[in-house]
């Protein structure tokens, strides 16, 4: 992570103090956001769900957003395959997030398959996967838990450097969005 783990986990800790919460998060919010890269090259791909040629954004946010575990990579990349990665790689930092045990995604991530997977590849750390049904409804509304991730997609989207994946790496891209999470709890701090 930037700055070495230390300076995003300090932040985070701080922030969730100040709203009341315990240092480590027990819940974790999943999803993916697909944008679009520029002609610098590096690693790409076509979201044919999405129709953009580029890359996405593997997130994993606490109850208030703040950015628990990213990973970047090609877009045609599937939400059940990147949620893979993305798994492992939190938990190669469970120290830091040992509370951890119910993450939601919504159902492009798959329904028992993927809950099974979780379930059992995670069984050390007593994780499950709760999958996020739609409300059909004539009017909007935000789906439980699920706007969470939303919002801090909405955040990033304030940063022009995230409206469009400007780097050649992955993970260059990662540090920036580190990096944008950092400013942001910054400014909850102050």
């Amino acid at each position: 992570m930037v700055c070495g783990n230390g300076c995003m986990i300090a932040c985070i800790k701080k922030v969730r103090r100040k709203y009341g919460k315990e240092d480590s998060p027990s819940v974790g919010i999943l999803d993916s956001q697909s944008v679009k890269t520029t002609q610098i090259g590096g690693q790409r791909g076509y979201d044919a769900a999405k129709c953009i040629k580029g890359r996405k954004r593997h997130l994993i946010v606490d109850t208030l957003g703040l950015l628990i575990c990213i990973i970047v990579h090609r877009a045609d990349i599937d939400e059940r395959q990147g949620a893979k990665y993305l798994f492992n790689r939190l938990a190669s930092r469970i120290v830091d997030f040992n509370r951890l045990k119910l993450f939601y995604a919504d159902q492009g991530y798959g329904g028992e398959k993927m809950k099974r997977w979780v379930k059992n590849t995670f069984k050390a750390f007593n994780w499950s996967l709760e999958i996020v049904k739609k409300i059909h409804k004539k009017a909007f509304s935000a789906l439980p838990k699920r706007w969470i991730i939303e919002r801090t997609f909405g955040w990033m989207n304030l940063y022009r450097r995230l409206s469009k994946d400007y780097e050649y790496s992955t993970k260059s891209s990662e540090t920036m969005i580190q990096i944008t999470m950092i400013h942001i709890m910054l400014k909850k701090l102050s």
